[in-house]
């Protein structure tokens, strides 16, 4: 299979000596769903601007639907659709008309534009507001309307930045079959998100980038399979946490123990066998547990033990230079 991306020693600097990027190698086949994971300034949404022509590239390579991004940037524009974390769309317009006026920008005739656009909103399941104003619409319409305008030109390659960010259980649910949907028809789609179960059920493959650096990579089951073991979660009181840590350290089997979120985090071989010894060892450094829990690995817990922290839950917007 050919790919749709391949980045080499992919690096972004700012002003002052900030690698924002810094050595990242990725390759995404075509046809698949490619996340990009990582936490608020870790470099995602500035490898998508280089990848989408919208940035200069300090050094290395990248080639996007076989064109190189730095060499050839009008080749790659006319192969990729984006749909970035801002909405833009006016609100006076309906989606209809929007979806007209962007394939008339695409050199569309009238009757071309108005079968695309018709195609488009039935994709995205919004034939029936085609003719109410944008203004109108929910956050999760507003966001599907703009991965169709993403669509209008039928990019090879999709890229969506976080692209659920802000909307509600509901509405993330229609954008991610909407996503799948695009996919189905044969387009790739590199994905940038904070959200794991996102990841889990779209993504194909993903790679976790932290301060400008790939630091894991593979597919949702290769990751969580290869921490091999059980992630027992201790709960104590903040002033013992230092005192259980040193404690628990000492547990037969333990692989890793991580702080977060004012708990332990342990991965051992077995964490159900482990049990009685962990309450061993607090007994005797007398610290009591406010509870035990055995799970086993999911894709934040592949993150926390790649990055030291874990990433759901943090829904702040990146930094323009991060």
């Amino acid at each position: 299979m050919a790919d749709a991306i391949e980045v080499s020693g992919l690096r972004k600097s700012f002003k002052g000596g900030v690698d924002a990027v810094n050595g990242v190698d990725l390759r995404v086949r075509e046809g698949e769903v490619f996340g990009f994971l990582g936490p608020n300034g870790a470099g995602k949404t500035t490898t998508v601007r280089m990848l989408c022509t919208l940035l200069g590239i300090t050094d290395g390579s990248a080639y996007v639907a076989g064109h190189d991004v730095v060499r050839e940037p009008a080749a790659v524009r006319r192969r990729i659709g984006v749909a970035l974390q801002e909405i833009g769309l006016d609100p006076l317009q309906t989606g209809r008309e929007i979806l007209e006026l962007q394939s008339g920008l695409y050199g569309m005739d009238d009757s071309q534009a108005t079968r695309r656009a018709n195609e488009l909103l039935e994709l995205v399941g919004l034939t029936e507001a085609a003719d109410r104003r944008t203004k109108t619409y929910s956050g999760g319409m507003k966001r599907r309307l703009d991965l169709a305008t993403a669509l209008v030109h039928e990019p090879s390659v999709l890229f969506l930045d976080e692209p659920t960010t802000g909307l509600d259980p509901a509405s993330r649910a229609t954008v991610w079959e909407e996503v799948r949907r695009i996919n189905d028809s044969g387009t790739t789609v590199f994905l940038t998100t904070q959200y794991m179960e996102e990841a889990d059920q779209l993504c194909d493959r993903l790679a976790i980038i932290d301060s400008g650096k790939l630091v894991a990579e593979g597919t949702p089951g290769e990751l969580k399979s290869a921490m091999g073991h059980d992630v027992l979660t201790v709960t104590v009181d903040g002033a013992n946490l230092d005192k259980a840590r040193k404690a628990l350290a000492k547990l037969p089997g333990v692989q890793q123990v991580v702080e977060e979120r004012g708990a332990l985090a342990l991965y051992v071989d077995n964490g159900a066998q482990s049990v009685p010894e962990v309450v061993r060892l607090l007994d005797k450094a007398k610290v009591s547990a406010n509870a035990i829990s055995v799970a086993r690995p999911t894709l934040d817990d592949v993150f926390l033990k790649a990055t030291g922290r874990r990433l759901e839950g943090d829904e702040a917007t990146e930094e323009a230079s991060a």
